[in-house]
């Protein structure tokens, strides 16, 4: 070996017997979960790759899966296995949470599009069109001056105020229209649907 590669081997840094970094993890030393996340993370990742076919998503989970493993190391017991083996555990759970909620976003994409494509209901159509009918004939019987005003607000999307202003009557007079219509109109309608 050369001098100038004993060198280069002195100065890099010694990592950190396993069960010593385990240890420092479940204590809680956040140098240890720094050293934790640098030495598995790439294992994590690759089975999130590998399972998901996604990278973007798979660096999503990777993050997750070191969080809940910082946020849960309480409950890491080093008898029951090695650290790393822990970490694909959390792994594995937080890849099939990610593959269900894909499932779930594809469900829902899929069935808005049906319903986005799919044409009312006839019996809800026709009803539709038959209240439409109702309303405008209805409409037609009141006396002149409640049928504009109604007609300015539903219609023309005006409020009261808009409409005292295109007609020139005071708002007060306005109102006064506009719930004598409404009164008459639904007195009608309901006349009308229980005949």
């Amino acid at each position: 070996m050369t001098a100038l590669a004993v060198t280069e081997a002195e100065s890099m840094p010694i990592p950190p017997p396993e069960d010593d970094l385990a240890s420092r993890f479940a204590a809680g030393d956040e140098g240890g979960m720094e050293t934790v996340y640098r030495r598995w993370s790439p294992l994590v990742l690759s089975l999130a790759r590998q399972s998901l076919g996604d990278g973007a998503e798979a660096e999503d989970v990777t993050q997750t899966v070191f969080l809940a493993a910082w946020r849960g190391r309480h409950g890491y017991r080093p008898g029951r296995g090695p650290l790393p083996a822990w970490l694909v555990g959390i792994a594995r759970r937080k890849i099939a949470d990610a593959l269900s909620a894909r499932t779930r976003r594809t469900d829902a994409a899929a069935a808005a599009a049906r319903e986005s494509h799919r044409p009312p209901e006839p019996s809800y159509a026709q009803e539709e069109v038959l209240n439409r009918v109702d309303v405008t004939r209805e409409l037609r019987r009141l006396p002149e001056a409640q049928r504009r005003v109604l007609c300015l607000a539903f219609y023309g999307d005006l409020t009261q105020t808009q409409i005292a202003h295109v007609t020139g009557w005071p708002l007060g007079t306005v109102k006064s229209h506009a719930r004598r219509g409404l009164l008459r109109l639904g007195r009608s309608l309901v006349e009308e649907a229980t005949e």
